[in-house]
């Protein structure tokens, strides 16, 4: 007798597992069985007759490098901003503001907590908000994580009207320019905050699934940093998009890829790791210069 558990369906060439989650090359499946998991086969049971609800998620790299989150990390403070618990550090006199839109991983990453430390020193108020109200992804491979659920319930769309009142309460404060930087999930509420006059500029690092209309959309000075190594943003598409870009005059955009990075680097990188630090900094650099250019 051979468990379900342990069976592996071969579809379009790709191993699956059943009845968990299968992250391939280049895309993360889940399989939804429709059946207890303690099912038994025969062995001459054949596989098609499973009753299996196979759903293609997205790329496997946004939920590589899981960091490990930590509450009080940082040297600035959470507190409610915008409708949303925010970290928050910096002057609270600056009248220059910048928001950070984290990846599915959320606002307590160490490393997204150190980059907002290291822009406030530069002179700006740095806002990075919980747009999970406290339900990051923990661990997508978990089998008891409801991933559709959890997509469904943080859309980007969500994650841009959820960043309107924020950007309403910098302005509050007396803030009289704003720039927002967006990192995979963040990069697309980003590219879409793009759209308006709501921020001065914007800079999206290795982005979720951008649109061209997206991009036909944007009316602020725009950076898109991409890695060499990314399913979800390929360099490829990251180029089309700085032509298309280009071909606006009325505002500057930049477009520029890392090699021998993958989708995340930026942020999901490991401090031992000397080469991945350096890409990491550079990466973060060019934001920083983008924001002085632009957000003042």
């Amino acid at each position: 007798m051979v468990l379900v558990n342990s069976l592996v369906l071969e579809l379009s060439n790709i191993s699956i597992f059943y009845p968990y989650t299968y992250v391939s090359s280049d895309a993360v499946f889940s399989i939804r069985p429709e059946i207890p998991s303690t099912f038994l086969l025969s062995p001459d049971f054949h596989t098609s007759t499973l009753p299996l609800k196979i759903v293609k998620m997205s790329s496997s790299q946004c939920f590589e490098n899981p960091p490990t989150l930590s509450s009080t990390c940082g040297a600035g403070t959470v507190q409610e901003f915008g409708g949303l618990q925010t970290y928050i550090t910096g002057s609270p006199d600056s009248k220059l503001a910048i928001l950070l839109i984290s990846d599915v991983f959320g606002y307590e990453a160490p490393n997204l907590r150190k980059l907002a430390d290291k822009v406030a020193s530069a002179g700006y108020l740095v806002v990075v908000p919980d747009f999970f109200y406290g339900d990051p992804i923990i661990n997508f491979n978990d089998p008891t994580f409801d991933r559709d659920s959890w997509r469904k319930t943080h859309n980007t769309d969500k994650g841009y009207e959820d960043a309107k009142p924020v950007l309403t309460a910098l302005k509050s404060r007396g803030v009289s320019a704003i720039g927002a930087a967006g990192f995979c999930w963040g990069g697309k509420v980003v590219a879409k905050l793009a759209s308006s006059s709501d921020i001065h500029a914007a800079v999206v690092l290795h982005p979720g699934k951008i649109t061209e209309d997206e991009i036909d959309d944007v009316k602020v000075p725009i950076a898109i940093l991409g890695a060499e190594i990314d399913h979800t943003s390929p360099p490829e598409q990251l180029k089309e998009f700085g032509k298309k870009l280009s071909e606006k005059s009325e505002f500057d955009s930049f477009v520029k890829i890392f090699p021998g990075v993958a989708h995340g680097w930026s942020v999901r990188y490991n401090l031992e790791d000397e080469s991945a630090v350096k890409s990491a900094e550079e990466a973060q650099l060019d934001m920083l210069n983008w924001f002085t250019k632009y957000v003042k």
